[in-house]
């Protein structure tokens, strides 16, 4: 035990000692600023042209995904998923609100991690991004026409909902593995209790290839260790899928010691076709489940959530032959399978070499019945007989690893805090580039496809200390910007990210533009309290309700006075956005109500409501400026007190 700490604070050390030098030795050196090279050049995107890649990139803990340019670095937007957004009242308007809830009530705030693109016959086809929640289990779907949250699935019997969102090469499945192993199903007993009796969930979510709707096909229940993150097999790999686990020591406390004892722990390999295969034909067992299943519906405008109540569990001893055990030094984090199928990278963060496994070889040993031993049932291959092999003392800490599809591979190294580059099947390094500083994920776009688009690599670092603006105690995260189409890497730029950058998921701008959606067509809203004429905005009482059925238009809102509204009311406010022009999107916000502004793009129709609370004049304006006449896009509701007699009445447009 006391060896064991003694190794962990050297590298921990070793880690400080590293960041501090790269910054001391690197910032006055030349060929690391644009002004030395010719960097500059090569990410200026001129005035009106465009980007030739989008990155998406993971919010960390602000629960959002962001849309970054390559090689520009510029930020496009924010796409809200699991938090709410004021700016385009995500999780207030009364539309979107269910998007958030959860078997926990709603829940405004989500840890999103890891986003992966929609595949077809393993190259990308740009229709959806995935991402998952890693805190209250869920995964997204965004709709890549529209840039929107399309879709939530929560994952019940999952807890820290980490080796996700990652797809199999034609979208058939979304992985969902569970982080921390958890009672299945949950109940109240001994935390001292865990080894043995605490389980590992892989949810397999399946993806309707027309309309991308999600569902739960089936959730493997794997032993009680901790599962960090996954990766599909590729090309002759296709079917299968790979999951790295720590804590193979099912240790319960002071997990940075005891669940490091162990000198390999495992990579799970899983044929899901076999599982599908046993699912097809009645094997699996359903269990009780409360989970909540989350949809927008871009025709009525609106989202609903229903409450799921079964899943299919799968135990893995009654598929024989479904699940190995690939030994995989030590406490591996990323699982990075090549675009051939055949390599599959464990990056154990703990060990000295990175390790790289052989498909081929695996099959071998699985046929030949090569095993060493089992854990909780479940075969263990021999080490030696699936070792592809090994690069030697390459850095320290590897995290990640992707693949440029020439091959190279690129891993980085947290500790050391470095991004290197290496040759698939010599195993032999031929470039290393310092970042600034700690990287966690790296990205190549498409480098989880069987064609990537090896032109860009962008390192995703958790911390920036000098090499921006001070802001306080905290520092914006980043993302450093690599060329890597010539032999050596050569850093371009880096760029300040929302949030903490997880990983990033990058395609070419050419494939998803040219689907985008520039408008929701008036004559296709079927939101229930659309007013798709002037003729039809009116103003309504039922009880102590007020309805006001509202359109907008540059410049004014019809109706724009409104008298009769009384304290106590509760008051509708449902608004319609009649512009059929691009990007022209109007706003609504209210004076005291206890919700953000609307943000509602042409077409489309949203709601809010207003509690008065006092009797007086208040009014509304558009905060999206609009028009040259912007300002005077405004209204007033008059306010009398409870209980009066003044008449429920509203203009639209006369004196």
């Amino acid at each position: 035990m006391k060896r064991t700490i003694n190794i962990l604070v050297s590298i921990i050390m070793v880690a400080g000692l590293v960041s501090c030098n790269n910054g001391g030795n690197k910032r006055g050196n030349k060929g690391q600023g644009g002004l030395a090279t010719n960097a500059a050049e090569k990410v200026y995107v001129a005035p009106g042209e465009h980007d030739e890649f989008y990155a998406f990139v993971s919010g960390g803990f602000s629960g959002q995904l962001s849309v970054y340019g390559l090689p520009s670095g510029r930020l496009f937007k924010v796409i809200p998923v699991f938090s709410q957004d004021p700016e385009k009242a995500y999780g207030y308007n009364e539309e979107s609100k269910p998007m958030l809830e959860t078997s926990y009530g709603f829940v405004p705030w989500g840890d999103s991690h890891h986003p992966d693109i929609s595949q077809t016959n393993g190259e990308l086809d740009g229709r959806w991004v995935f991402i998952n929640e890693n805190n209250t289990p869920r995964i997204a779907r965004i709709d890549l026409t529209t840039f929107e949250t399309a879709e939530i699935l929560e994952v019940p019997n999952s807890a820290g909902n980490h080796s996700s969102s990652f797809v199999t090469e034609n979208t058939e499945y979304v992985v969902a593995g569970t982080r921390f192993s958890v009672p299945i199903p949950q109940r109240d007993m001994p935390i001292k209790d865990y080894k043995g009796n605490f389980k590992g969930a892989l949810s397999f979510i399946s993806v309707d290839p027309e309309s991308g709707s999600m569902a739960i096909k089936f959730q493997l229940l794997m032993p009680g260790f901790d599962y960090d993150l996954s990766h599909p097999g590729r090309d002759k790999s296709h079917g299968w899928f790979f999951f790295t686990t720590y804590n193979t020591e099912e240790a319960n406390t002071l997990l940075e010691v005891n669940a490091s004892q162990n000198d390999k722990d495992f990579i799970a390999a899983v044929n899901w076709k076999k599982i599908e295969e046993y699912v097809n034909n009645g094997g699996g067992t359903k269990v009780p489940a409360n989970y909540a299943h989350n949809v927008y519906n871009d025709e009525t405008h609106s989202a609903t959530s229903t409450m799921l109540k079964e899943v299919l569990t799968v135990n893995p001893l009654d598929v024989p032959g479904a699940v190995y055990f690939l030994p995989t030094p030590k406490s591996p984090h990323g699982c990075d399978v090549d675009p051939t199928g055949e390599y599959i990278v464990g990056n154990g963060k703990l060990s000295a070499d990175l390790t790289v496994h052989s498909f081929t070889k695996m099959l071998d040993a699985i046929e030949k019945k090569k095993f060493d031993g089992e854990a909780y049932g479940i075969p263990i291959l021999k080490f030696e007989d699936v070792l592809a092999g090994v690069v030697k003392q390459p850095g320290l800490g590897p995290l990640h690893t992707e693949f440029d599809g020439k091959g190279n591979a690129y891993t980085t190294f947290f500790i050391s805090s470095e991004v290197v580059k290496w040759k698939l099947g010599t195993w032999e390094v031929v470039d290393r580039q310092p970042v600034f500083y700690s990287v966690g994920h790296g990205m190549i776009p498409g480098g989880n496809s069987r064609k990537p688009f090896g032109k860009y690599f962008v390192a995703l670092n958790k911390i920036t200390k000098d090499r921006y603006l001070p802001t306080g105690p905290e520092v914006t995260q980043s993302a450093q910007l690599f060329d890597i189409t010539g032999d050596k890497m050569e850093l371009l730029l880096d760029f300040p990210t929302i949030g903490e950058p997880h990983y990033a998921a990058g395609i070419p701008a050419e494939i998803v533009a040219k689907n985008s959606k520039q408008i929701f067509k008036l004559s296709e809203n079927k939101h229930p309290y659309a007013t798709l004429t002037d003729g039809d905005a009116r103003v309504e009482r039922k009880g102590n309700e007020v309805h006001i059925y509202m359109t907008m238009i540059r410049s004014h809102f019809n109706p724009d006075n409104i008298e009769g509204v009384k304290v106590g009311d509760k008051v509708f406010f449902h608004v319609t956005n009649h512009e059929q022009d691009y990007d022209v999107p109007h706003g609504i916000s209210m004076i005291g109500a206890n919700t953000s502004e609307l943000l509602i793009m042409p077409g489309q129709t949203e709601t809010f409501i207003w509690y008065p609370k006092q009797p007086g004049v208040w009014p509304f304006y558009c905060p999206d400026f609009c028009s040259a006449l912007h300002q005077e896009m405004q209204g007033y509701v008059r306010v009398s007190p409870a209980g009066s007699n003044t008449e429920l009445k509203f203009s639209l447009g006369e004196d």
